[in-house]
């Protein structure tokens, strides 16, 4: 192994490591503010820190997108994403809900033929069945205490996936750092509604009021490091490339058991871990199989 693809590796994990450290803390917020007043405040503050840099960097002229229903349904499916996660975390353990959003490389494997005309090889219906048995075994516990909150995990996978497949249909419509500016900010309309729904339906804990210094302190800490996470993740790919590169994503899920453990306390059952190593396995087929499958020969 080259020694830039070793640092590729390394600058991943650190990435990859740094999203969960952001979900925990905002799980510090549970309790103290609306979820989706969370969600709002986190990307209003991330978006406006990267429109600054991206002015900075790229001048106006890099604010105007070549496709605006493209990043418009990128910005939505965010903070479908976000808001179902942020939701999910505030009322499960960190690791449960970390575990059932791991499905979603399966989800984009099985929607890629639908949406993007690529070929479902076998190997995605077998992950797909593998990742249904994990994803079973870890919500069977806890539909029985949550109810269909249980569910919030599996529609923030669903709503990712979906951005992931509009990321490739994006690709080369602008610097990494636009398409991160257009998708925050065509979240921004989705969250803010969201949030005045949420305060307006009469549910206590989504009722909004002026948050303490600590919540948007806290928002402005995760949009740092989701920011600089995904950045780390994004040079990482570069140096050591994107198959190498993606079987460190799942770093996050000891993160997050750790962090579940050491700041709240929550220890997850046997039976979840063990659906989580399932559908984390289902993960690693994918992978597998897309590293052994032949080149398409190029007609010259």
């Amino acid at each position: 192994m080259q020694h830039s693809e070793r640092s590729g590796i390394l600058i991943a994990l650190c990435g990859f490591a740094l999203l969960s450290v952001g979900d925990a803390v905002i799980k510090t917020m549970a309790g103290e503010f609306s979820p989706l007043g969370v969600a709002a405040w986190r990307f209003a503050l991330g978006a406006a820190g990267l429109s600054i840099l991206l002015s900075a960097n790229e001048g106006k002229a890099a604010f105007r997108p070549s496709n605006p229903r493209l990043q418009a349904i990128r910005g939505v499916c965010l903070a479908a994403a976000s808001l179902c996660f942020f939701s999910a975390i505030f009322v499960m353990p960190l690791a449960t809900a970390m575990a059932l959003a791991f499905v979603s490389p399966v989800i984009v494997a099985l929607l890629s033929g639908p949406l993007l005309g690529e070929k479902v090889r076998p190997a995605v219906w077998a992950a797909s069945f593998v990742a249904l048995v994990g994803v079973a075994m870890v919500l069977r516990p806890n539909l029985a205490e949550l109810g269909l909150v249980a569910l919030l995990p599996l529609a923030s996978a669903f709503f990712f996936a979906l951005m992931i497949i509009a990321n490739r249909a994006s690709a080369g419509q602008g610097s990494a750092l636009s398409m991160q500016v257009f998708m925050q900010i065509g979240a921004m309309p989705v969250l803010i509604l969201a949030a005045l729904g949420g305060h307006f339906s009469g549910v206590e804990s989504l009722r909004l009021a002026i948050p303490d210094w600590t919540v948007l302190a806290r928002c402005a800490v995760v949009a740092v490091t989701a920011s600089s996470a995904h950045w780390l993740a994004y040079i990482g790919t570069q140096r050591a490339g994107a198959a190498t590169i993606a079987p460190t994503t799942y770093v996050q899920m000891l993160v997050a058991t750790f962090l579940g453990w050491w700041w709240f306390g929550d220890v997850p059952d046997l039976l979840t871990l063990a659906g989580a190593a399932i559908i984390i396995g289902a993960g690693l087929l994918l992978w597998w199989s897309t590293l052994r499958e032949p080149a398409p020969v190029r007609a010259d």
